[in-house]
């Protein structure tokens, strides 16, 4: 297997082209890297009827196969002609997950790419078990795109906390930033950097350790506080002062209106694994995860966007 870094595009089962196939291009051509792209196929009654009949389930599911293999050479074809190198694979496999561990093993991957599923028109909570298991154990920074406008992104959205309270922490913000900065500068987009100051979740952290209300003072001290570290790191980063805002309010609420009033693209914001259970850092990031108001890049400690 090459050795060079690639971009890995997860395709839908079903043989439609999505905002994914665009975004993959458009980020193949501003990062000069090829493209593998694969899908994932299995269908249980299928495999239910090949257990009385596993001649004819082997001629239709490879009969399947074959026909998918076509339509992605197809695909791959239409991204070859901006001059995108492309390959492609089906794979049969009832646990992609797995798989995709494979492909990480297998290949340098500098990003994945992923359409995120839409599964309610009234609340946008477009991710499957798949998406949680890339955003929450894929070591390789995962792109799950959410809407077919402007295949290259125009506006990128950096989201930090400064309320990290260890040296790692602190370098996850920087990796945030940068991973943000290099998507910004490959696309020609405008990159803003956000954090959200919630004074509320102070003050409930303050009263659940039974201790009486902080003073108003001393909230805005932890406000003026967190300004300045917001400040600080705006600054080391380069980010000028037009393009940092500090809000402060609920995160998630405030975060999707800045999107909004923006037309941000892409939020690049940062997950992790909390100690002992099975989801992703704190009820921020998993709540607006799950509201998904543009597409999002998230990114794991330690692991950086290649440029």
């Amino acid at each position: 297997m090459s050795q060079t870094q690639r971009l890995l595009l997860i395709a839908p089962p079903a043989m439609t082209r999505t905002p994914a196939f665009d975004r993959a291009a458009a980020l193949a051509r501003a990062m000069q890297l090829p493209v593998h792209i694969v899908a994932f196929d299995y269908s249980q009654a299928l495999a239910v009827a090949g257990l009385f009949d596993p001649e004819q389930f082997a001629l239709a599911r490879d009969g399947y196969l074959q026909a998918h293999r076509q339509w992605l050479a197809d695909q791959a074809g239409l991204m070859s002609k901006h001059g995108v190198e492309v390959t492609s694979e089906v794979v049969w496999v009832q646990h992609p997950f797995e798989e995709i561990l494979s492909f990480i093993k297998e290949m340098p991957l500098t990003l994945i790419i992923k359409d995120a599923q839409e599964e309610s028109a009234f609340k946008r909570v477009f991710f499957t078990p798949l998406d949680w298991q890339l955003l929450r154990d894929c070591s390789v920074p995962v792109h799950l795109v959410t809407t077919p406008l402007n295949a290259r992104p125009r506006n990128v959205l950096a989201i930090i906390d400064v309320l990290r309270d260890e040296d790692q922490d602190h370098v996850f913000n920087d990796q945030i930033i940068d991973a943000a900065t290099k998507l910004a500068a490959v696309c020609d987009a405008s990159l803003e950097l956000l954090h959200v100051y919630d004074w509320t979740v102070v003050y409930a952290q303050d009263m659940g350790f039974g201790a009486l209300p902080l003073a108003t003072g001393l909230y805005e001290m932890l406000g003026t506080a967190q300004h300045e570290a917001f400040a600080a790191i705006a600054e080391r980063h380069g980010v000028p002062p037009e393009r940092r805002h500090f809000m402060e309010g609920a995160p998630v609420p405030s975060i999707c209106e800045f999107v909004s009033e923006h037309d941000i693209d892409v939020i690049v914001m940062g997950t992790v694994q909390n100690k002992g259970l099975s989801k992703l850092l704190g009820t921020t990031a998993e709540q607006l995860l799950h509201r998904a108001p543009c597409s999002v890049l998230a990114i794991k400690p330690g692991k950086m966007l290649q440029s």
